[in-house]
């Protein structure tokens, strides 16, 4: 039977492979799976919603994060971003008719604290970046899913003796203003330190300005990858973060429509075959799908 949590533990392989694709700065990301892009798409939607405007128009931007390898990551010579939450995200842009591999979309580096204010100000469309639903962001924008479930670990250099968070109280660790995982790190004893990135917290703990961060498993296997050898993760998983879709609330029809494509995707292998193109890896076992949340 697999598993429908995502263990950091046995994704380390696969976002090792994902980062050595990264580094191939201005080439396409030939491991990413081909994505049927949907003909007609603004026929399949009733008048006066957002997705049947998106469509018709043939443009839209997706928030995403531009520091996180295997899950969102972009460097300067790249025009589309790669990983798990960008695989997901042309799922979507293409159920619209849109090419997500095309100009028509635009890929908005959207850090933790911009997420909510970027949906409610219209400045993005969806937000597929490492987005963990909470009931305290659900009142202000809308959230569904998940399409990931995973679990908060810490990163530390790789000569540290600390091994878990357990180790970390009354210390400073470095997690990103405006995420779930800067709370969770005050919540276990800890003193939080925040930053813009999670790529700043990793330099901090790089140069010893803090002794470890603290996020997702997989956000910090793939910064560990991308350090090799001078950093590493530890400790088992202190929460669980479910990694699901946001969108306007002014536009709650879109929470269906995303839940459709997000079942279609599992049912089809689609959602598979993203999770094995960028977080998977010959020694990897892929995860069941999650279950996804109903729509109010």
């Amino acid at each position: 039977m697999r598993h429908t949590r995502i263990k950091a533990a046995i994704a380390v392989l696969g976002l090792s492979l994902s980062l050595a694709a990264c580094g191939d700065a201005g080439e396409d990301n030939e491991s990413a799976p081909d994505v049927e892009v949907k003909e007609n798409a603004a026929d399949d939607f009733e008048d006066g919603t957002a997705m049947k405007a998106l469509a018709e128009a043939g443009e839209i931007t997706i928030g995403v994060k531009y520091d996180q390898p295997g899950l969102g990551f972009k460097d300067a010579a790249s025009d589309v971003p790669e990983g798990f939450d960008v695989e997901i995200a042309k799922l979507l842009v293409a159920d619209l008719g849109i090419d997500p591999n095309s100009d028509s979309v635009t890929w908005e580096e959207t850090i933790s604290d911009n997420r909510e204010p970027y949906l409610e100000s219209g400045r993005v469309d969806l937000v597929l970046a490492s987005y963990s639903i909470t009931e305290e962001r659900r009142q202000v924008v809308g959230q569904t899913g998940p399409y990931m479930i995973t679990g908060q670990q810490v990163l530390v250099a790789a000569d540290s003796d600390i091994t878990g968070i357990e180790e970390l109280e009354g210390e400073e660790v470095c997690s990103v203003t405006g995420s779930t995982s800067l709370e969770n790190v005050e919540a276990a004893g800890a003193i939080g330190v925040p930053a813009e990135t999670y790529s700043q917290c990793a330099e901090d703990v790089l140069n010893g300005t803090v002794p470890a961060m603290s996020t997702d498993g997989t956000i910090l296997l793939g910064l560990a990858a991308q350090n090799d050898g001078e950093l590493k993760v530890v400790g088992e998983e202190f929460s669980e973060e479910r990694i699901g879709v946001g969108y306007s609330l002014e536009s709650p029809e879109m929470c269906e429509w995303i839940n459709e494509v997000l079942t279609e995707s599992f049912e089809s292998g689609a959602w598979e075959a993203a999770f094995e193109a960028t977080l998977g890896g010959d020694d990897v076992e892929t995860p069941e799908p999650p279950a996804l949340d109903e729509c109010a």
